[in-house]
């Protein structure tokens, strides 16, 4: 059990949080979300000992171990896949190393025996000689081949890299694991893997995450950092949000008796509860959420983002043809006679187990690069706007302010004038002076919000997105998608948000090196469940 007394963490005049207590205990997963800033991370590093709270303290309990996701991607570059695995347990590690230096030396002597014994028996206590086995096992399971295991950390490619260290974390049945946007980079079967791990997980976890689908499936509480405060929730992602916009309509309709305002809240949780899956989370989740009282729901004061496209002309029947194009990056194929028309009204999800394919695509497409080979030609009728997947390039001229870099792209002396781009930005949150924050100090999430809002701007009949859910908060992430459902138009994206592309995406696309597979009017449901369908992407990434 992982405990957490009196925390507060401050620093300078900023008070993140302000006397935290909680208990995470065995058997739960809690998805810890909040606004981008709000101290989600901070949260992490003061749990995982990496940062000290300004007051109070953090527990484990006796003999536990507590294992934490590694961000950084090159911290084990001279050492062996396996060997990295096994170093999420130190202890284990150090044992082990230790134990062979010993069995190396020429000079063995009487007490390096009776070293040699001690740590053989700490060795086995700690099911040491099943840890090359069991590392393996995360690794296939992760999708990293045998062949691989015994490579340097510095041979793997970044995506592989990502699953190594999660497959660290979970090594060695840690008490207490702590995963900070654990599903980044990670493919859809991976991402279904992890989840399935973490559902039969018997300990405590803990995840930040702002992949709503992962949220749902694993979490039996939601912890919310929202304004100098965490509050614990009983249920997932979901519910934590439905049931607070239930209690604000509640909390607003005065004149409503409480007698009638419980029976809504028993109303919404028995709808609910019946649609959840019959996992082991949801059902605890579900035996709990029926104990909740009227009081114990509580209203968000979280804000969101307007997100709404609307286009200045409908589109024409010609919107896009792409022939045969290919494309080498560093001496590797990433598209091979990629052919394709899209459709008036497609919303197109690209996908792909190697994200440089999908983006090469993407910049080929709106002519940031050139294909080697084939060609591409937009309808007459058309025109796009775009959000690439890295928009540092927009964002050159660092002493420039939001208001006079979105100026550039108003359309007419109407758009141009101070009182409508304010109000325009601050409906994208960007309220008050924040309008006048330089760019060289807006975050990830906050430039997205200002390419979102030049996209709004252009009034663009086809939206073009790589992977623009990428440094979104959950809020900004749950506007965009409603915009884009609401969009009548053409919309080509990429993601690794399941619950995006199924609510969005009225066709999919898989992009393999070696062609695609190409379903028309499919949810991404329908088309991760058709065997087929997945045979044919196996048969084309082994070609």
């Amino acid at each position: 059990m992982l405990t957490v007394n009196n925390v507060s963490v401050q620093f300078g005049s900023r008070k993140l949080y302000d006397e935290v207590n909680i208990n995470f205990q065995p058997e739960n997963c809690y998805g810890i979300i909040g606004a981008n800033g709000a101290g989600k991370s901070t949260f992490l590093k003061v749990l995982s000992g990496e940062l000290s709270p300004t007051t109070g303290n953090v527990s484990l309990g006796p003999g536990e171990r507590l294992s934490v996701l590694s961000q950084n991607h090159f911290g084990f570059e001279e050492h062996t896949v396996l060997d990295t695995v096994i170093m999420g347990n130190d202890r284990l590690y150090e044992v082990r190393e230790e134990k062979d230096a010993l069995y190396a030396k020429a000079d063995f002597s009487e007490e390096d025996g009776i070293r040699a014994g001690e740590l053989e028996a700490e060795f086995a206590e700690m099911n040491g000689w099943d840890a090359d086995n069991e590392a393996a096992q995360l690794l296939r399971g992760l999708g990293i081949a045998e062949d691989m295991h015994y490579q340097l950390m510095s041979e793997l490619q970044e995506q592989d890299k990502v699953k190594v260290l999660l497959a660290q974390a979970l090594f060695g049945n840690p008490d207490v694991l702590l995963l900070d946007e654990p599903t980044n980079g990670l493919d859809s079967d991976t991402i279904e893997w992890l989840a399935e791990y973490i559902i039969n997980f018997p300990n405590t976890v803990l995840v930040v995450s702002h992949d709503r689908y992962f949220l749902n499936k694993v979490c039996t509480h939601i912890c919310d950092v929202d304004y100098g405060k965490i509050q614990l929730y009983v249920g997932n992602y979901d519910f934590w949000k439905q049931s607070s916009e239930l209690a604000a309509k509640l909390q607003a309709d005065a004149n409503q008796k409480k007698e009638e305002k419980v029976k809504e809240l028993q109303d919404f949780i028995a709808r609910f509860s019946a649609n959840a899956s019959k996992s082991k989370q949801a059902t605890s989740r579900k035996k709990t959420l029926e104990k909740i009282e009227l009081d114990d729901i509580r209203p968000s004061s979280r804000k969101y983002p307007f997100v709404g496209f609307e286009p200045e002309r409908e589109i024409g029947n010609d919107v896009l043809t792409v022939e045969n194009l290919s494309k080498t990056i560093d001496g590797v194929k990433v598209l091979d006679n990629v052919s394709f028309n899209i459709r008036p009204n497609d919303k197109v999800a690209f996908v792909s187990r190697n994200d440089v394919t999908t983006t090469a695509l993407m910049e080929i497409i709106t002519g940031n690069m050139e294909a080697d080979s084939g060609t591409y030609k937009w309808g007459v009728t058309t025109t796009q706007t775009y959000l690439a997947r890295d928009n540092s390039h927009e964002f050159e001229n660092s002493q420039q302010s939001i208001l006079d870099w979105l100026r550039q792209f108003a359309n007419g002396p109407e758009e141009e004038d101070n009182t409508f781009l304010r109000s325009f930005l601050g409906r994208m949150l960007f309220s008050g002076d924040e309008v006048n924050k330089n760019l060289d100090v807006l975050s990830g999430g906050e430039r997205v919000r200002c390419m979102l809002s030049k996209m709004m701007l252009s009034k663009a009949n086809v939206l073009v997105m790589d992977d623009p859910t990428n440094h979104l908060d959950l809020e900004s992430i749950s506007s965009l998608n409603e915009g884009l459902i609401k969009f009548k138009e053409v919309v080509l994206f990429t993601s690794h948000d399941r619950e995006f592309i199924q609510t969005i995406a009225n066709r999919i696309i898989h992009v393999t090196p070696n062609g695609v597979v190409d379903r028309m009017d499919t949810t991404y449901e329908e088309f991760l469940e058709n065997k087929d369908v997945q045979d044919r992407i196996r048969s084309l990434y082994t070609k």
